[in-house]
C-alpha cells in the first residue's frame, strides 16, 4: 500500500504562484508513475500533469508553460510548481501513483487550490 498526502495548497491571487508538495510512504516509491489530477465543482477530474518512474514529463494543454512537475526519489516526494494563476485553476488537486508494472493505483486526499481576488 502506498499513502499520499497533498499539501502546500491555499489561497492565491490572480498570476500567482504555489507549489504543491505530495509526500508518499516509503518502501517502492521508485516504482510508481506519478502524477496531479484535479476537480473543480461541477467538472469531472481531470490529468493536469504527469511524471513517469524515468522523469518523463506530460502536461495538459490548460497548464502547460505554467505548471512544472517534479519527483524527488530520495524523498519520496512529487512536486507541482504553479505559475502565473488563474481563476480556472481553482479545484481540488489530487496526487496519483500507479505502478509502472502492476495495477496498483492510489489517489491522496487532495488539497484545495483557490486563485482569486
Amino acid at each position: 500500500q502506498v499513502l499520499l498526502v497533498e499539501s502546500g495548497g491555499g489561497l492565491v491571487q490572480p498570476g500567482g504562484s504555489l507549489r504543491l508538495s505530495c509526500a508518499a510512504s516509503r518502501g517502492t516509491f521508485n516504482n510508481y508513475h506519478m502524477g496531479w489530477y484535479r476537480q473543480a465543482p461541477g467538472k469531472e477530474r481531470e490529468l493536469v500533469a504527469t511524471i513517469t518512474s524515468d522523469f518523463s514529463t506530460n502536461y495538459a494543454d490548460s497548464v502547460k508553460g505554467r505548471f512544472t512537475i517534479a519527483r524527488d526519489n530520495a524523498k519520496n516526494t512529487v512536486y507541482l510548481r504553479m505559475n502565473s494563476l488563474k481563476p480556472e485553476d481553482t479545484a481540488v488537486y489530487y496526487c496519483n501513483a500507479k505502478h509502472r508494472i502492476l495495477t496498483a493505483n492510489f489517489w491522496g486526499q487532495g488539497t484545495q487550490v483557490t486563485v482569486s481576488s
